[in-house]
């Protein structure tokens, strides 16, 4: 990831939701996640530089779309720290920022009025706030990676599914170790882990990637 905006300090989730949509429908990619503040906050842009990162903030904030803001550095990603030579293991760190979001509930595309995330805005968002530029949508991210064999999977890798039959990728989750993985199932289901042997997922399953 280049540079980029962070803004909001929500109490509530529904609000930094409601930014984000707010964002989106302007045609920009963000996305919302609790801080380690217990805070709800937003990210959105991938700039090459920080003055180009800083101009879309001030052009935001001029228009009251938003308010306040930071502006995130690439050295500031784990994944830039643990190439510097810092402790951290960035398959580990995938993995527990995805756990973060366990119990969330579901939301379509980030459009649904529920708060939570789809299965390909769950991966996402987890590769992103370490500072690898993960497409936004399932196929996308098949796409973007190289294949794996099942047995070749390992912690932060993806695995996809076609749920609705054929070989079109529909879902995705993060592979977290001992054949399970983390996912948004569907509407109504919250974030949470699921095992590659159930019938479901061995019958739907499509194939995994890595990215790292």
């Amino acid at each position: 990831m280049g540079y980029s905006v962070q803004v909001g300090a929500f109490k509530q989730l529904e609000n930094a939701v409601r930014l984000e949509q707010l964002l989106n429908r302007q045609g920009i990619e963000a996305y919302h996640f609790l801080h380690e503040s217990g805070l709800y906050k937003v990210r959105f842009g991938n700039h090459a530089d920080y003055s180009a990162a800083r101009s879309e903030a001030e052009q935001l904030q001029a228009q009251k779309v938003i308010g306040r803001f930071f502006i995130v550095s690439p050295e500031d990603y784990t994944a830039a720290k643990i190439l510097r030579g810092d402790k951290g293991n960035l398959r580990e760190e995938l993995v527990g920022t995805a756990r973060k979001f366990l119990g969330v509930p579901y939301r379509w595309g980030g459009e649904d009025r529920n708060n939570g995330f789809d299965c390909s805005g769950l991966t996402m968002t987890s590769y992103r706030l370490n500072g690898l530029n993960l497409p936004r949508n399932s196929r996308a991210q098949f796409k973007a990676g190289h294949s794996l064999k099942k047995k070749e999977l390992r912690k932060g890798d993806l695995v996809f599914f076609a749920t609705k039959g054929g070989k079109r990728v529909t879902h995705v989750g993060m592979y977290i170790g001992a054949g399970q993985f983390i996912h948004a199932p569907r509407p109504g289901k919250m974030v949470q882990v699921a095992n590659l042997s159930d019938k479901f997922f061995k019958k739907t399953y499509v194939g995994g990637r890595s990215y790292l």
